[in-house]
């Protein structure tokens, strides 16, 4: 079991109760990459150093390293671990809720990463299972602010939806200056009238594409790919290599595409590769403007040996 990320408690008006933080995500990815001399095939190590002064370098072990903040051109005062671990911050050991909130009124853009949250033993049970429900019933999200990891940060906690497991979800969130105003990149997307028979097939093919969410249907194809390129390197095996970008042909309009979107979908038999895409002839001389129908090109990749 991983180890606690912040201990503390937390806070709603008179009521509090001891909590576990614990990280709920973890890297799978057994792809690891070091720095060779292309030319020696040795490792490349670095060393941390200090000019001493006559234009040469002194090696500096971990232990003589401390956090400097240049406060004016070339003046720095120092900062010591233990000067950063005595602030006097309130967060540092308790979360105060501010205040509760509807979890769709939460743009998705200002969560940042998830974390378990547990009650610190049994005596906490009680409160923490109360608080909980509480949440659950009234679909509300708690916010409030924890310092850890160097800065204090704004977090969200939420009841998890199975009552099979009976716990809460912290989630880091980003301050309202972290995110960039959306407008100066969406204020230049030109206005255009949405036609209702467009509209309509396009909630056919959302509804014909929607399922339960099951995250365990995604993976990392990035990874394999990787791992099956180091396996034929140290086989000496040729190399999987991507297949050329798809070309466009013909172009058709949006509703044909939209149609035709429908029809595949609906006409597409279960647990069989699709079949390729072919252009739609148009209906009237010359190309229109809309979604273009792409062809890809047929024929195996070429592979190469290595050395």
């Amino acid at each position: 079991m991983a180890r606690p990320y912040w201990s503390g408690h937390i806070q709603i008006s008179l009521v509090s109760f001891a909590v576990q933080v614990l990280p709920a995500t973890e890297t799978k990815s057994e792809i690891r990459f070091h720095q060779l001399d292309r030319k020696t095939g040795e490792r490349v190590k670095y060393q941390k150093t200090s000019s001493d002064g006559s234009n040469g370098e002194t090696r500096v072990e971990q232990s003589d390293i401390v956090k400097g903040y240049e406060y004016s051109k070339g003046e720095y005062v120092t900062i010591e671990p233990e000067e950063i671990e005595n602030l006097r911050i309130p967060s540092r050991k308790t979360l105060e809720v501010a205040q509760f909130v509807d979890a769709r009124e939460v743009d998705p853009g200002y969560f940042e990463k998830p974390y378990f949250v547990v009650p610190e033993n049994d005596a906490q049970a009680e409160a923490f299972a109360v608080v909980r429900k509480a949440l659950q019933l009234a679909k509300k999200t708690a916010l409030g602010k924890i310092a850890f990891g160097g800065r204090e940060h704004l977090v969200a906690i939420a009841p998890t939806n199975d009552d099979k497991l009976p716990g809460m979800m912290a989630y880091t969130m980003r301050y309202a200056e972290e995110l960039r105003n959306p407008a100066a990149y969406f204020a230049d997307i030109r206005p255009v009238e949405v036609q209702p028979d467009q509209l309509s097939l396009a909630e056919e093919l959302i509804k014909r594409k929607s399922a339960s969410f099951a995250p365990e249907k995604f993976t990392d194809e990035y990874e394999a790919a990787l791992r099956a390129m180091v396996e034929a390197k140290v086989h000496n095996a040729p190399i999987p290599r991507d297949q050329p970008a798809p070309q466009s042909t013909k172009v058709v309009n949006l509703m044909d595409a939209l149609r035709k979107s429908v029809q595949g979908d609906e006409a597409a038999p279960p647990k069989k590769a699709p079949a390729r895409t072919t252009a739609a002839k148009s209906s009237t001389a010359g190309p229109k403007k809309g979604i273009a129908l792409v062809k890809a090109k047929s024929g195996k990749p070429k592979a190469r040996k290595t050395a």
